[in-house]
Order: structure tokens, then sequence, then C-alpha cells
């Protein structure tokens, strides 16, 4: 009790600021509670972390509008220089659809009014272009990272009979890191690529028995293991859905399933958010 008391006392307990100024001998004195002088800075530092932040904002959301606007006017440039063509156009055809010379003469526009500024029309044609130029290759380049992708099971139907981590080896009873997953499905399904790519490898390849791997770029690779039979050679192109191989169980394995790798930057990945993505 008494210690509440001695903190509620010293809250309100006068502090008294000096003002001494420069060019007058006369101080000016001001008692202000400790509380109060607390209250006070606790405002002007609320105050001016509030002011920082509207700024930040403001700023972000001047820089969005900007880019915005940007591509706005690169987009209604475009619809002028179409729309010019389409005028242009349609004044020729109107201009050659008379059957004689003479009357094509006396159709002829030739006052400056309305006539087109062919110098600037092809300014505006090339900046249009180039926009658009710009914009097919983004969209051409997520296109080609999209179908590079890993998406979906190379095998339909399929069990999930073991996953991406360390794991105790059915054969050997070891913990080993199991750099895949294991579908199990029945022998001489057909194992599909989940992406587009070229083979770089389709043979034998020790306890992965008869193994197919696929680059797709991006720095993507997959691979299936423990094929009964292969279906590609190496080099040859595939598509997203192509039978690679089919299901068995050559080199180490205790059924028929297919192992199933992905690797991103030389270091495999664990395949099941790509097993989980749609096409």
């Amino acid at each position: 009790m008494l210690n509440s008391k001695k903190f509620l006392r010293s809250l309100f307990t006068p502090i008294t600021i000096m003002v001494i100024p420069h060019s007058n001998e006369k101080t000016y004195r001001f008692k202000l509670p400790s509380i109060g002088i607390v209250t006070l800075i606790s405002m002007w530092v609320s105050i001016t972390c509030y002011i920082v932040s509207v700024g930040v904002t403001t700023q972000k959301y001047n820089e969005i509008k900007g880019k915005a606007d940007y591509y706005a006017s690169q987009f209604g440039e475009l619809r002028s220089t179409i729309g010019s063509l389409k005028r242009s156009e349609a004044q020729f055809k109107n201009l050659f659809s008379v059957k004689d010379k003479e009357s094509v003469f006396k159709n002829m526009d030739i006052s400056d009014s309305g006539s087109i500024d062919m110098d600037l029309l092809k300014k505006q044609i090339d900046k249009s272009i180039e926009t658009v130029g710009e914009i097919k290759d983004y969209l051409r380049q997520e296109r080609n990272s999209f179908y590079a992708t890993p998406m979906g099971v190379p095998v339909e139907n399929s069990r999930f009979s073991s996953g991406f981590g360390y794991r105790i080896h059915p054969n050997t009873g070891k913990t080993e890191f199991h750099s895949g997953v294991d579908l199990a499905v029945p022998p001489g399904t057909p194992v599909k690529a989940t992406a587009d790519g070229i083979v770089s490898f389709a043979d034998w390849s020790g306890g992965s028995g008869k193994l197919v791997v696929v680059e797709h770029g991006f720095g993507y690779t997959t691979c299936y293991a423990h094929n009964r039979e292969i279906n590609v050679k190496i080099g040859q192109r595939v598509k997203r859905g192509d039978v690679l191989s089919y299901v068995g169980s050559t080199g180490n394995t205790t059924g028929p399933h297919v192992h199933y790798e992905v690797w991103k930057n030389n270091t495999p990945v664990d395949p099941k958010p790509f097993l989980e993505r749609q096409s």
C-alpha cells in the first residue's frame, strides 16, 4: 500500500522547466507533473511514428500508381494507333471501290484536315510494337516456365507408398535419405512426363533399375525409376503427358512402383507440392 502511494506521489511530483532567453535576462519557469511530461513525450513519439508510416505508405502508393499510369498510357497510344490504321484502311477501301480512274481522282480528299502524319504514325507504331513486344516476351517467358515446371502425377490412380526425406529402407533396414516419392501402381502402367523437356538419360542405373531422366530447363529435372520398359531415347523432346516408360520393379524394389524425383538447381526437393499442382 505504501509503495502504491509513493508511486502515485512520484507521478504527480512537479518538475520545474526553466527557459532562459539569450536576449533577455528574465527567465520563465513552468511546473509540470511528471506524468504530464511522460504523456507529452509519448504523444510526440506516437505522432512521429504515424507521420513516418503515412509517408512510407504514400511513397509506395505513388510508385505503384506511376507504373499503372505508364502502362495505361502505352495501351492508350496503342488503341489510338490501331484506330488510325482502321480509319485509313476504311478510307482506302472507299477510295478504290469505284470503277474508273476519274472517279478515284474525284473521290480523293487532298485537304490537310484529318490527314495522317505518316512520320508521327510510324513513331507511334514503332513505340507500340516495342511495348507489345516486351509484353509478349514476358508472357512467352512465363509460358515456357509454366510448361517446364513439373505438375501433376506421373502415373494415374497411384497409391502414395513412401515420402520424401529420411526413412528406414525397406530392404536394408537402415535409416537413409529418400530423395523422391514412391507411387505404387500395377505393373505396365504408363509413366508420363510431368513437364516439357528433353530426355537426358534412358537406361539401366544400378539400384534404380531402368531409369528415365528428363531435363526441363529453368533449373528443373525429373527422374522416373524402376521401370519395366523404357519408351523414349536420349535427346528426345517430350511434352507434358507423353509416355516415358511403363511401371515395373527393376533394381532394388519390394514391388511394382515408380520412384519419382524432382530436382531444382541440382538439388532434390520434395515432389509432393508438384504432385498437387494442376496442369
